[in-house]
């Protein structure tokens, strides 16, 4: 695992200093939700990502141990990513933040029956992610 150059040992600016950046929790919000495993994935999402950025963030989430970088083996040129146990373990955070996005949000782009869904048994969903990755 990449050594943390982070500005402090308080829990919360270490995790901001690795993931608290613009971009990378939308690409593990699109490897759980949208399954995106390559890098042209990436690139099609609606929040229109660069080339350079992505790559970047790429590299930090697999250097963080968030996710994995393997060669696909039907087509030796691509590489597909994958979440990690680490990186899978940020599930429930990212249902929090949605949760929280979506109350202060008029405009939020998710339907009302996805929200109501996370709200009825959070725990239930966390489990139902976690069996559609395995």
């Amino acid at each position: 695992m990449k050594k943390n150059n982070c500005r402090s040992n308080c829990p919360l600016s270490i995790t901001l200093d690795i993931i608290g950046d613009k971009w990378s929790l939308l690409i593990i919000r699109d490897m759980i939700f949208m399954k995106k495993k390559y890098y042209g994935d990436f690139l099609n999402s609606s929040e229109k990502i660069a080339t350079n950025i992505l790559s970047n963030r790429l590299k930090s989430l697999e250097s963080h141990s968030f996710i994995t970088k393997t060669k696909d083996s039907n087509n030796r040129s691509k590489f597909i990513y994958q979440l990690s146990k680490k990186g899978v373990d940020l599930f429930p955070i990212l249902l929090e933040m949605i949760l929280w996005g979506d109350k202060y949000n008029d405009n939020s782009s998710l339907p009302s029956e996805f929200i109501q869904k996370i709200k009825k048994d959070k725990d239930k969903m966390v489990h139902e992610l976690l069996n559609s990755i395995n």
